[in-house]
């Protein structure tokens, strides 16, 4: 019997000869009671090892496709017959949370990341991964991989390594002025999770949540998934208005150290407003500090937190921004009335968070590298915006304002004048250089500008793009003249 299987190169000869034969039983070449060749023979036909082919043999009996009778041979068991050709595919019934789930644009995690690559991209939301010292991560890896317990392999406490909640916490007091304990802690996959949990445990289905307008839209898919109603509090140059804040809002959702995307930094007396709000309306406040450990007019401000004597602002951070996204950690520190609730929703989630990564992250930031490398990050960080702000002046003097340059890792440029963002974007696209659309960010039709991040570009970098956007948009005026 002569039967024909596709062999290749890649991948092992054995698991080709399994779905070789495997294919032909489920699509009808062989069928059931039917009589497989001997190994021996297959072996010969193919070219291969009968060990090869004994193998696959194996796997297919393993599996339940074949039998083998003593003295007889293999054949294909009863019952597995072809696929029908015109089989429909099922359609599954979604819940609630998954039909409000598929309503979620694509753009719900904007990002510049897979647009095309651009020679001269104002990319944001990112940092400087350059500028971070793999070499010295590389060694704790190490360090850490060779001294692991194979007891420390197994599940570890959802709320995270009790030697970097405590590392955390010491170092969020220092830099970030929030009053904790390092039991307040809940290590988290990146602060993405940290606003689904926080989504969970407090909101519940028709609840009026508060969010700014605009804002950071992950935020704003999470909370319209769970059912929130969403109400939108209007930013300006000062921050969030506190004075649009909605009377029964169960829970408010803000960035105040450089709101995104605006990047205007919450004043001291509308902090307290929105705090004085909270415990009036008993809300909770969700702080996520996204970037607020780049200050560079004087020292980083003091956190909403910090502020708070009534417990309801819980803080979100993460190490995205200043280690690397692909680390995926961040933390919540949440008043101690809730800190067992967390840890459940933690523990249903995903058991915890990754071990090895957590012990390296606690020694990073407990022997001072850390803060270390964060000043060297600022001192960069500086001297880019600084080039930035220059290069803005310059090109326009003026007639663009720009918002968001005091702290974080990007700006935007506001026009005065009717502005076009897909044209201008496209113009800039056709200098080689890539900006990003601010309007996409509020509910409803958005004030239009572009989105400039500085974090991964050189100073020359910048300066350069700045001056090829000038041109792509003095390039429109003089079309429309």
């Amino acid at each position: 019997m002569e039967l024909t299987i596709p062999l290749h190169l890649q991948g092992p000869l054995g698991r080709q000869v399994f779905e070789g034969l495997r294919d032909a039983i489920l699509s009808g070449r062989l069928r059931a009671g039917d009589r497989l060749p001997s190994t021996r023979e297959l072996a010969e036909q193919w070219g291969v090892s009968r060990t090869v082919v004994v193998l696959a043999f194996e796997q297919l009996l393993a599996e339940g496709y074949v039998e083998g009778r003593r003295g007889s041979g293999t054949y294909v068991l009863p019952g597995i017959g072809a696929r029908p050709s015109d089989r429909r595919i099922a359609a599954i019934a979604l819940s609630t949370y998954g039909k409000r789930a598929a309503e979620v644009p694509r753009a719900a995690s904007v990002s510049p990341a897979g647009t095309a690559s651009r020679r001269f991209d104002f990319a944001y939301g990112r940092g400087d991964i350059g500028d971070f010292p793999f070499a010295h991560w590389r060694r704790l890896l190490a360090k850490h991989a060779r001294q692991t317990s194979i007891r420390e392999l197994d599940y570890g406490p959802a709320a995270g390594h009790a030697a970097l909640r405590e590392a955390i916490c010491h170092h969020v007091r220092r830099s970030r002025s929030v009053v904790c304990d390092p039991d307040q802690v809940i290590v988290v996959n990146g602060s993405q999770q940290a606003i689904d949990l926080l989504t969970r445990v407090l909101v519940d289905a028709g609840d009026t949540i508060a969010i700014e307008d605009p804002h950071y839209q992950g935020t704003r898919a999470i909370l319209a998934t769970a059912g929130a109603r969403l109400v939108p509090v209007p930013v300006d140059d000062a921050g969030l208005d506190p004075g649009k804040l909605p009377p029964s809002a169960r829970a408010l959702f803000l960035t105040p150290s450089h709101q995104f995307p605006m990047g205007s930094v919450l004043t001291l007396a509308r902090r307290l407003a929105i705090l004085e709000w909270a415990n009036r309306c008993e809300a909770v406040v969700v702080e996520d500090d996204y970037d607020g450990e780049f200050r560079y007019d004087g020292q980083p401000l003091e956190s909403l937190q910090g502020l708070d004597g009534g417990g309801r602002v819980i803080y979100v951070g993460t190490f995205s921004r200043t280690i690397f996204p692909a680390l995926r950690v961040g933390y919540l520190i949440v008043p101690k009335a809730l800190v067992g609730v967390f840890e459940t929703a933690k523990w249903l989630t995903d058991r915890h968070t990754a071990g090895l990564e957590q012990r390296v992250l606690a020694e990073f930031i407990a022997a001072g590298t850390y803060e270390f490398y964060l000043r060297r990050v600022r001192r960069s960080l500086a001297a880019r915006r600084d080039a930035l702000v220059e290069a803005i002046d310059g090109a326009w003097r003026g007639t663009m304002r720009l918002s968001g340059a005091a702290s974080g890792a990007h700006v935007v440029l506001w026009p005065d004048a009717p502005f076009d963002e897909p044209e201008a974007i496209r113009a800039a696209a056709g200098n080689d250089v890539a900006v990003y659309p601010v309007s996409g960010y509020f509910f409803g039709e958005g004030r239009p500008g572009l989105l400039l991040g500085y974090a991964q570009m050189s100073v020359d970098d910048i300066r350069e793009g700045i001056r090829r956007l000038a041109l792509s948009l003095e390039a429109i005026r003089h079309a429309r003249a």
